[in-house]
């Protein structure tokens, strides 16, 4: 596998080097020792399987506060997916800013990253599933999340006129947040 840094510092595309043949292909899609020698976490706590249905859905900005922040390997294993994640960690140069990875059944790639980040996803087709592992356990009282559309993050999803849940068009600004946020 191959692990290739992003613009934000600590985060990470992994893409995996199947052995294909007749049969199909198997590959490694984690390896503890590979991500060790890259300092990344290797312990994960639990494993979310997620399936959104429609085109142009926006699950995010999620996002756990101290102490219960965590770090995510995210893929999609069906469909595509516009993966965003958006710095919040206390005394970072990029705070505040974005980047974004197109995951895919197709390209098989991952995405790495840290504490400290909110994350979401539109997806770019239907049936869209996603597999993420945490190193932390869900904390339903350390919840929190930002708006999708914050003008002052500027990101450039892929549509404009998301389907989202009742919870995620209530995430405010992150303006109204203090600062830093985690």
């Amino acid at each position: 596998m191959e692990i290739r840094p992003l613009k934000l510092a600590g985060t990470y595309e992994i893409v995996p080097m199947p052995f294909k043949d007749d049969r199909g292909y198997f590959m490694r899609v984690f390896d503890a020792g590979t991500f060790r020698s890259h300092g990344l976490v290797e312990s994960w706590a639990q494993e979310n399987q997620s399936l959104s249905v429609r085109k142009n859905l926006i699950r995010g900005l999620h996002f756990q506060r101290t102490p219960h922040c965590e770090t995510k390997l995210v893929r999609a294993i069906r469909g595509e997916a516009y993966d965003v994640f958006v710095d919040l960690r206390r005394d970072s140069p990029t705070y505040g800013k974005w980047d974004a990875l197109q995951l895919s059944e197709e390209r098989q790639n991952l995405v790495y990253i840290p504490k400290g980040f909110a994350h979401g996803f539109c997806t770019l087709s239907e049936n869209v599933v996603m597999l993420y592992k945490v190193d932390a356990y869900y904390a339903p009282q350390f919840e929190d999340g930002l708006a999708w559309n914050d003008p002052e993050l500027g990101i450039e999803w892929p549509t404009t006129s998301p389907y989202l849940s009742p919870k995620d068009t209530g995430w405010p600004l992150l303006s109204t947040r203090p600062k830093p946020l985690l």
